[in-house]
C-alpha cells in the first residue's frame, strides 16, 4: 500500500479549515446545552400559611398538632374552587425539593405563582425562592400571570374566607369597610395592607432577582422596548432597560400600563423567552387612567394579545430570527395557553353547554397559534388552566407551533413540566408527578373543627369529611376534584335535564341505550322501561354481543353515572396521566360504549331527542379528552415541529 505524505504546512492549514467549520457549527449547535434541563412550574398559587403581617398582631390560628400558627384558609372555600390554598405550600417546597434532586439548575414560572399578588404572599415567594437560589444554586425565571398582578396597579383587596377561632370564617382585608362580616358566625374583621393586591411596580421590586431584572451572570437580557442586540449588549445598558418607566405601552389610546416581558441567557446558547401576556383593557375610554378598578382582568389571554398588545408578536418575531441566525435555543413560556386546550373539542363544548360555559372564552381563537408560529415560536410552556394537555399547530405558511400545557400544583393531577435539551434539535419533556408530599395533612385537625362548626350551623351542602382519610397527595387531590364536582360543577356547568339523567343511570342502562333503536327520547325511555320491554331486550342482546366482540363482560360494566361523569372531568385535568385513576380496563369501556353510541345514534336530531344528542356531544368531548396528542412523555423536532410520543 503506497502512502502519500502531506506537507506539513498543508496539513496546519487543513487544520485550522476544520477548525473554523467546527466552531461555526458549535456556535450553531452549542453542544454544552446536551443535556440542560429546565423545569416549568405552573399555577403555584402560593399562599403563605407561615407568613406575618408587618402592620398587625393577628397570627393566625393555632394548630394543636404542633402549636404553631397558620394563615389558612377554609377546607369549605378550597373544595369550591379550581385550586387549593392551602397543602399546595407543601406541594411546592416538595416540587422544589425533587428539582433540586434532580440537579436541574434552571426553573421557570409561567405565572400565578402567589394567591392574588398580596405582599404577605409574594415577600412568602421570594425567600422561598431564594433559599433555593442559594441552597442549590438554582436560577428561576417568572413571568405575571393574571393573579400576579390581578391589575397594572396596586388596589385594596381582601378575603373573608380564612379559618378562624373554633372553626368560624375569618375575614382580613386591607382597609376598614371593604367588608361587613355577620358577627354571629364570623370574626371581627382583620385590617392588614399586606392583604392587597400588588401592581406591576410592587411584583417586580420583590421578586426582580427571578428574571424581571438583569443579572451580572447572564449572558443577554432584553425586553420588548430595548434597542440593543446581543451583538452589542451591556449588564448597563439592560439595567436601565430593565426599570419600570422604559417597560410601558398604550393599551388603548391615554391608557400607558407596564409590559414586563424579557428574554434571558442564562447559559450560552439557551435563550428563555417569558412572554407577559396580561392585557389589561379599560372598562371605559373616559375612566382615569391610574384607576385600577377602571381595568378588565387579563384572564382571557392572548384573544387580547392580538388586538391590544400587537407589539409583542413584532418583538416575538424579532427575537425567533435572531436567535436563528446566532444559533440560540429559543423556548418560550407565559401564563396563557396559546393553542385550544380542550383537545380541539371546544367546538362541541359550546354546543353542549353554551357559549358562557367552561371558561371558553379563555380559548385561545386559531389565528393566535398561527401568527406566533409564523413569529418563529416552535415552543411554548403555558399554564392558568390548570391542566395538562398539548397542542400542535401548523400555520398556512409551514410553521409549526407546540403549545406544552403545565398543569398545576395546586389542583388534580399536582405535577410539573421538565424540558431536557437533546441533540439535534431535539427536545425531551417529560410530566414530573408530585404525588407523595411531606406535611401535607399537617392542617387536618383544623379541618375538623371547621367541620363541627359547619355541623353545629347545620351548614348546606358541607364538605366531605372523608377527604381527610386520604393517605396522600395525590389523593387528596383526586377528592379535590371529586368535591368540585359535587359541590360546584354539577350545578354550574350542566344543563338541568342531563345532569338529572346522567346522576341516575347505571353503565349497564347506557349500553342499552346506546345500542336502541327506538324513535324515543332516552329520558323517557329509562322512565318508562315497561312500555320498552321489546326494544330494551333487543338492545341488551345487541350490547352482550358487541361487549363479547370487545373481550368485555356486562359485569364489568359496574359503575354508574355519576363516575362517568367523574372521569370525564379526570381526563379533562390530567389527560392520559388520569389512567392511573381511571384504570386501563375502565378507559377502554368508555371506548366502547362510545363506540356503541356513535355507530346508533349518528344522526339524531337535537330537537326531537334531545338527550340522545347531549350524549353524542358528550362522548365526543370525552373521547377527545381520552385520546388525543400525547401529554405525559414526549419529544418534539424544534426544526420540524414533529411531536412523538416517548411512552
Amino acid at each position: 500500500m503506497n502512502l502519500k505524505i502531506i506537507p506539513t504546512y498543508k496539513t496546519y492549514f487543513i487544520f485550522l479549515f476544520f477548525l473554523c467549520l467546527y466552531s461555526t457549527i458549535s456556535a450553531q449547535n452549542p453542544k454544552n446545552l446536551n443535556g440542560t434541563q429546565i423545569a416549568f412550574l405552573s399555577d403555584v398559587h402560593l399562599q403563605d400559611l407561615f407568613g406575618t403581617f408587618s402592620d398587625n398582631a393577628y397570627k393566625g390560628i393555632q394548630n394543636p398538632k404542633n402549636g404553631k400558627y397558620v394563615l389558612m384558609r377554609t377546607m369549605a372555600s378550597q373544595l369550591h374552587s379550581t385550586r387549593i390554598f392551602n397543602e399546595n405550600y407543601f406541594a411546592f417546597i416538595a416540587a422544589l425539593e425533587d428539582i433540586a434532586k434532580r440537579k436541574i439548575k434552571y426553573v421557570a414560572l409561567p405565572g400565578d405563582y402567589t394567591d392574588d399578588g398580596q405582599p404577605i404572599h409574594v415577600k412568602g415567594l421570594e425567600k422561598i425562592l431564594d433559599q433555593y437560589r442559594k441552597k442549590y444554586n438554582i436560577e428561576f425565571f417568572i413571568t405575571t400571570g393574571n393573579h400576579d398582578p390581578v391589575g397594572p396597579f396596586a388596589q385594596d383587596s381582601g378575603k373573608e374566607d380564612f379559618l378562624g377561632k373554633d372553626g368560624k370564617s375569618q375575614p382580613i382585608y386591607s382597609k376598614e369597610g371593604l367588608y361587613k362580616p355577620n358577627l354571629t358566625i364570623e370574626q371581627p374583621v382583620v385590617v392588614t395592607a399586606d392583604i392587597a393586591k400588588m401592581g406591576y411596580l410592587g411584583i417586580t421590586d420583590n421578586l426582580k432577582d427571578f428574571g424581571f431584572y438583569p443579572n451580572k451572570k447572564y449572558k443577554f437580557w432584553a425586553t420588548p422596548f430595548s434597542t440593543y442586540t446581543s451583538e452589542n449588549y451591556s449588564f448597563e445598558k439592560a439595567t436601565q432597560a430593565a426599570l419600570l418607566s422604559n417597560r410601558v405601552y398604550n393599551v388603548t389610546p391615554g391608557y400607558e400600563v407596564p409590559d414586563v416581558s424579557y428574554v434571558v441567557e442564562p447559559v450560552e446558547g439557551l435563550w428563555l423567552m417569558a412572554i407577559d401576556g396580561n392585557v389589561y383593557i379599560p372598562k371605559k375610554n373616559d375612566g382615569d387612567p391610574k384607576d385600577p378598578k377602571n381595568y378588565s382582568d387579563a384572564s382571557t389571554g392572548y384573544n387580547n394579545v392580538l388586538s391590544n398588545k400587537k407589539h409583542l408578536i413584532k418583538w416575538v418575531e424579532e427575537i425567533s430570527a435572531q436567535a436563528k441566525e446566532q444559533g440560540k435555543t429559543l423556548i418560550a413560556f407565559s401564563h396563557f395557553p396559546m393553542i385550544d386546550f380542550n383537545d380541539d373539542a371546544s367546538g362541541e363544548i359550546k354546543e353542549l353547554l353554551g357559549p358562557n360555559k367552561w371558561q371558553l372564552n379563555r380559548v385561545p381563537v386559531e389565528e393566535v397559534a398561527e401568527v406566533f408560529a409564523d413569529a418563529g415560536l416552535k415552543i411554548h410552556f403555558g399554564g392558568h388552566m390548570h391542566i395538562n394537555d398539548t397542542g400542535i399547530r401548523t400555520s398556512k405558511k409551514g410553521n409549526t407551533l407546540v403549545n406544552v400545557q403545565t398543569p398545576s400544583l395546586a389542583a388534580y393531577i399536582p405535577a410539573y413540566k421538565l424540558l431536557t435539551i437533546q441533540k439535534d434539535n431535539l427536545v425531551d419533556i417529560q410530566t414530573i408527578t408530585i404525588d407523595a408530599v411531606p406535611r401535607y395533612n399537617e392542617l387536618f385537625d383544623l379541618y375538623k373543627m371547621e367541620y363541627k362548626f359547619l355541623e353545629s350551623q347545620k351548614a348546606k351542602d358541607i364538605w366531605n369529611i372523608d377527604i381527610l382519610k386520604t393517605k396522600n397527595y395525590h389523593d387528596f387531590t383526586d377528592f379535590h376534584l371529586k368535591e368540585l364536582v359535587r359541590l360546584r360543577f354539577l350545578k354550574d356547568d350542566w344543563p338541568e335535564s342531563f345532569k338529572n339523567f346522567i346522576l341516575n343511570v347505571s353503565a349497564e342502562d347506557l349500553l342499552t341505550l346506546a345500542n336502541t333503536q327506538s324513535d324515543k327520547d332516552f329520558d323517557t325511555i329509562v322512565k318508562n322501561k315497561e312500555n320498552f320491554q321489546r326494544e330494551w331486550r333487543e338492545a341488551q342482546t345487541k350490547s352482550t354481543k358487541l361487549l363479547s366482540d370487545n373481550n368485555l363482560k356486562k359485569e364489568d360494566f359496574n359503575w354508574i353515572g355519576y363516575d362517568l361523569l367523574v372521569d370525564f372531568y379526570r381526563f379533562r385535568s390530567a389527560d392520559e396521566l388520569a389512567l392511573v385513576d381511571v384504570g386501563i380496563a375502565r378507559a377502554k369501556q368508555y371506548k366502547v360504549l362510545s363506540q356503541m353510541f356513535f355507530e346508533n345514534h349518528k344522526e339524531e336530531s337535537s330537537k326531537e331527542k334531545p338527550l340522545q344528542n347531549q350524549m353524542r356531544l358528550f362522548l365526543i368531548i370525552f373521547n377527545k379528552f381520552m385520546h388525543e396528542v400525547a401529554a405525559d412523555h414526549f419529544s418534539v423536532d424544534l426544526k420540524t415541529g414533529e411531536l412523538k410520543s416517548l411512552k
